[in-house]
């Protein structure tokens, strides 16, 4: 990750805990850019959020994301530091193609951070998911 992309990852790391959006347990790819965000992250709460580094989220598709995700179901939040344009296809899974090009018009940017809320009770398991923020530099 050059300087400009560490920069963007600090900024939303910052902006994210300014507004409490913090992970109880972040995955995050083994690729060192992912590694990178991550830090951010850890600087940015005091390196106080379980950190998992999967093999399996590099070359991966969006049902392995998804998998991830539905194993850590305990967990009360969640974070994946990813790779695109997996991290899209995963967001436009859990919310709608219709949902994801209302909020991203030009698809997921680079350190973007998508802002998710579960409902256990939604009917047969449809709108499970709700996009409650989406965080991108420059925004």
């Amino acid at each position: 990750m050059n300087e400009a992309g560490f920069a963007e990852a600090e900024v939303i790391a910052d902006l994210a805990a300014d507004r409490h959006y913090r992970p109880d347990l972040l995955l995050s790819s083994t690729a060192a850019r992912c590694r990178q965000t991550t830090q951010a992250w850890q600087r940015a709460f005091n390196e106080g959020i379980d950190i998992f580094y999967v093999d399996e989220m590099y070359n991966a598709r969006s049902e392995t994301y998804l998998s991830l995700i539905a194993a850590q179901a305990e967990a009360p939040s969640v974070m994946l530091v990813g790779h695109n344009p997996t991290m899209e296809a995963t967001l436009e899974a859990m919310i709608g193609e219709d949902l994801l090009h209302a909020a991203l018009p030009s698809g997921f940017p680079t350190s973007g951070l998508a802002v998710l809320d579960h409902d256990d009770s939604a009917a047969n398991g449809k709108n499970r998911w709700r996009l409650v923020d989406f965080l991108a530099p420059g925004k």
